[in-house]
């Protein structure tokens, strides 16, 4: 199942196709956080009203209830040009993954512009990652069992204002800025993929290719980091897990090659579907 929110005659829906079939709003959901609590529906019910043509694809998590947890420098490929943009800040051996976390007041989706701050942010970057949505509250989860408590998948876009990032040491300030989480365009129920799921991940600017890779690439795994996490802290329902990016970013070419106004991400994941966004 694929779970969308819409705008739709000035209202935030929540709504879910199967397959490849229509669009249906599914109006007993206030909105994608109650769906998830609920564990979404079995099958599309009985007399949904099907989403209306003008409908727009929003995030499906505009608002997410938390802040969004990040794992950092987690394919190898990607650590190794992130050493060469800045030792200081990346470089280092890594014996334990990098967590941090994401400030999300607003996630925009498919479509929604990437705001370029000028005057704050010189170096505007992209990175297309598998966010893991978390289906139930997790604690104490061991690996094998982190599988269950998966509620689905979705595209996250971490942009990042290197600047900042290097700037402060640590990477929250330049992670959050207001609408650096484009996110979209739906979440795909865990069922519809083997686990882990081995997806083609890339990631295009203005139609070049600048990230090619798998999510089976991932240095920490998805059930380590479920386990690793909920050891210490409670994973509530709707939790949202950004599991890094790949190599291709913008500061890891030679030489770096950042966003500017006027430029087009579009992040794409095998079975999930691609996330594009403008920047202004």
């Amino acid at each position: 199942m694929r779970y969308f929110t819409i705008l739709e005659n000035g209202t935030e829906k929540t709504a879910a196709r199967d397959g490849s079939g229509p669009l249906f709003v599914l109006d007993r959901f206030a909105d994608m956080n109650e769906l998830i609590r609920a564990g979404g529906v079995p099958s599309i019910p009985e007399g949904a009203p099907e989403a209306g043509e003008d409908a727009v694809i929003l995030s499906p998590v505009p608002r997410p209830l938390q802040d969004v947890l990040c794992l950092g420098i987690n394919y190898a490929a990607h650590a190794v040009e992130a050493g060469r943009f800045s030792k200081e800040a990346f470089g280092g051996e890594r014996p334990y993954p990098i967590f941090f976390s994401k400030r999300v007041n607003y996630s925009q989706g498919p479509g929604a512009e990437i705001p370029s701050y000028e005057g704050l942010v010189d170096s505007l970057d992209y990175e297309c990652e598998l966010g893991v949505v978390i289906g139930k509250d997790a604690r104490n989860v061991k690996a094998g069992e982190a599988r269950d408590y998966i509620f689905g998948y979705t595209i996250v876009n971490d942009v990042s204002a290197r600047n900042l990032q290097t700037r402060h040491r640590q990477w929250y300030f330049g992670k959050s800025l207001d609408g650096f989480t484009p996110m979209g365009p739906c979440i795909v129920t865990a069922d519809e993929f083997a686990f882990p799921p081995a997806l083609p991940i890339s990631c295009l600017v203005n139609g070049e290719v600048r990230q090619d890779s798998n999510t089976d690439c991932l240095i920490t795994g998805i059930a380590e980091i479920i386990a690793m996490l909920s050891e210490g802290m409670t994973l509530k329902a709707g939790t949202i897990i950004a599991t890094g990016t790949p190599s291709g970013v913008g500061m890891g070419m030679k030489p770096p090659c950042f966003l500017k106004s006027g430029d087009v991400v579009t992040c794409r994941i095998e079975g999930i579907g691609e996330l594009e966004n403008p920047v202004r």
